[in-house]
């Protein structure tokens, strides 16, 4: 008896196995039956796909916040007569994002109307004493302000070789993080500035040329400087911003 050969199931006679199923061949290109390929022009092109970003790539951060900021500070504006220190001060002061105080110590000087003493008679023991006691009152005023998380701004023409009007007594007032900028134009803005000023406070042209070169002697002292001849009132008050920056100290109490 003979017994078949191959199959798809063994032992079943007269049934041979079947070979598995093939895919089916594509026709090569250019045969019969195979399209022509399209032009380079007319291929589709694919899908432009933004590349996703790596989970460990840098993080962006928002730009910096260039100036002052938020900043609780105390500010002293130093120049001679015609210079602009209480039109800036009062402009930085307003301009500010957080509450800040301008105190300008002639404007506390003149608070004594009858027996005040007049500098432009003459410096004596009568305007050396209001000149203390008006400085001594800014930095009452300026202390409260700061104790209650108000910046301020005090302006004066503080002399770099005169210990009775210098920075020695700001600071003892005011407190060690006192933070002074010398504004000091050239003297022909200061005279043509000087000139537009009335009353007591316009002084002579001889005068604001020897305050003028008085104030020379802060170049050298390490106090950021700023020569605002070129410069409106806006300019400025920036220019002061951005001086403070670079000044301030670490972020501490007062």
């Amino acid at each position: 008896m003979h017994q078949g050969v191959g199959g798809g199931a063994w032992g079943q006679p007269g049934q041979s196995p079947s070979a598995p199923p093939q895919p089916p061949i594509p026709p090569a290109q250019g045969w019969p039956g195979s399209p022509p390929p399209p032009p380079p022009s007319q291929q589709p092109v694919p899908p432009q796909v933004a590349p996703v970003p790596e989970a460990t790539g840098h993080i962006p951060l928002p730009p910096a916040v260039a100036g002052t900021g938020g900043a609780v500070l105390a500010v002293l504006l130093i120049g001679p007569a015609g210079a602009g220190k209480t039109t800036v001060a009062r402009h930085w002061a307003s301009t500010r994002p957080v509450p800040t105080a301008h105190i300008s110590l002639d404007d506390v000087r003149e608070w004594v109307c009858s027996g005040f003493a007049d500098p432009q008679a003459g410096w004596n023991e009568h305007s050396e004493a209001q000149y203390r006691l008006a400085r001594r009152t800014c930095g009452f005023a300026a202390r409260n302000y700061l104790a209650n998380g108000i910046s301020c701004i005090l302006d004066d023409a503080v002399f770099p070789d005169r210990p009775v009007v210098g920075l020695g007594g700001w600071k003892r007032h005011v407190g060690p993080a006192l933070l002074p900028v010398v504004l000091l134009p050239g003297l022909e803005i200061v005279l043509e500035r000087n000139a537009e000023r009335s009353g007591n406070r316009r002084l002579s042209d001889e005068e604001v040329a020897r305050i003028h070169g008085r104030m020379a002697g802060w170049y050298g002292s390490g106090l950021p400087i700023i020569d605002n001849s070129h410069l409106d009132v806006e300019g400025t008050a920036r220019a002061l911003d951005e001086a403070l920056a670079r000044a301030m100290p670490a972020p501490s109490g007062w």
